[in-house]
This record gives C-alpha cells, sequence and structure tokens, in this order.
C-alpha cells in the first residue's frame, strides 16, 4: 500500500493516481546523475581571469575545469608544454609567479649538487609540466581575489592592479631564445673540439739511439 501525499489516502502499491482525491501518484522519474561541477565562472568573473591571464587565456581556462568545484578545486593532472619544454624557471617568471621560479632555478641546481647527476634537471622539466596549470590556477584565484578586495569597483584600480600582477613578462622569451642559443654554441664547442682531438694522430716514441760499443 501507498500512501497519498496529499490527502493520506491509502492505495494500491501499482495504483497511479489516489482514488480519493486523484493525486498523481506516480513514481518520481530520478534526474539523471549531474556531472562534477567544474570551475565556472560568471561573464565578469570570467573577463577578469582573462584579463589577469593574458595571453592564451582561453587555453588555461580550458585546462583550469578539470579541477574542480570553483569551491573546492582538486588536483587533478595536467600538461604545461611551456613549463616542460621552456626553461622551467623561466616560464614562472614570464608568468609573474616569482616564488616558483626562484625555486625552479635553485632546485635542479642544488639537486644535481647533492646527487652528481646532471639528468636530475629532467626530473624537475617534468614536474612543472605536470603541476605547472594548477599551480598557476591557485595563482590566478589568489591574486584576483586580492585585487577585487582591494579595488572593490574602483575601475581605475583594478585596471592597475591588474597590469602590475596579471599578464605576463614579455621580455622573458628572449632571455630564453638566449639561453637556448648559448646551449647550441656550447655543444657545437665541445663537438668540434672532440672532433679536432680525434682526428690528431698518435706521436710514436723516438727509437733510443743505439749504444756504441767501447
Amino acid at each position: 500500500m501507498q500512501s497519498c501525499p496529499q490527502c493520506n489516502q491509502q492505495n494500491q502499491d501499482d495504483s497511479k493516481f489516489c482514488y480519493q482525491c486523484g493525486t498523481n501518484l506516480s513514481p518520481v522519474v530520478e534526474q539523471a546523475a549531474s556531472p562534477p561541477s567544474t570551475v565556472h565562472l560568471n561573464q565578469t568573473d570570467g573577463d577578469l581571469w582573462r584579463e589577469f591571464i593574458g595571453p592564451h587565456a582561453d587555453r588555461y581556462l580550458e585546462q583550469f575545469k578539470k579541477f574542480g568545484s570553483a569551491q573546492a578545486p582538486k588536483f587533478s593532472l595536467t600538461w604545461n608544454w611551456p613549463a616542460f619544454l621552456f626553461i622551467s624557471f623561466l616560464w614562472f617568471l614570464y608568468r609573474k609567479m616569482y616564488l616558483y621560479a626562484m625555486v625552479y632555478a635553485v632546485g635542479p641546481m642544488v639537486s644535481t649538487y647533492l646527487t652528481g647527476d646532471v639528468t636530475v634537471g629532467i626530473v624537475w622539466s617534468i614536474m612543472a609540466g605536470a603541476t605547472g596549470n594548477y599551480v598557476y590556477y591557485w595563482y590566478c584565484r589568489e591574486q584576483i581575489g586580492e585585487i577585487k578586495r582591494k579595488a572593490g569597483d574602483d575601475q581605475t584600480k583594478r585596471a592597475l592592479a591588474l597590469k602590475e600582477a596579471g599578464g605576463v613578462q614579455p621580455y622573458v622569451v628572449w632571455v630564453g631564445v638566449a639561453f637556448y642559443v648559448l646551449f647550441i654554441l656550447m655543444m657545437f664547442k665541445l663537438i668540434q673540439e672532440g672532433l679536432s682531438e680525434g682526428d690528431r694522430l698518435p706521436i710514436k716514441p723516438a727509437k733510443p739511439a743505439a749504444m756504441i760499443d767501447t
């Protein structure tokens, strides 16, 4: 037996309508499980984030959606090619994350010194590639929240704060290019020296002079 929610009349389990008041007794169709909530920004906040991020803003915002709810974001594995291919500390510097830039500048050198393994820098590059988007999301979130708190509705203050904390450092691109050119020249020089040494023929030692019989 099922009870009518309207008049509490008892009806048969298979009844679709209450025979006393006519209320629909059909079971409510369960809603399909909703997809996990994602980082969603309204139009105003979306424009603010785009202005803060600067170049490739839409690509980063698309990656940020993978971190779940905007209220309680969680780490999700994504990949940031610039942070991996571009010298890692320079990518953080380019995006004005100065603390992380210092960590990724000092960390590989200290690790190489302690382990004596020059390939340890690759591990740091992989770490930057795998976590760069998530770290950048939190940086943007914190900085934008601080800008909104301090500037309020003052568009002038907000624009100045966005220019100072957001965007990129264009000169870093040329620093990276200079690093790569220097690296290529050093490798070319080492290869050239290796070939030069290989071309040298070993000099045979002179035969000792014959002893003169006395």
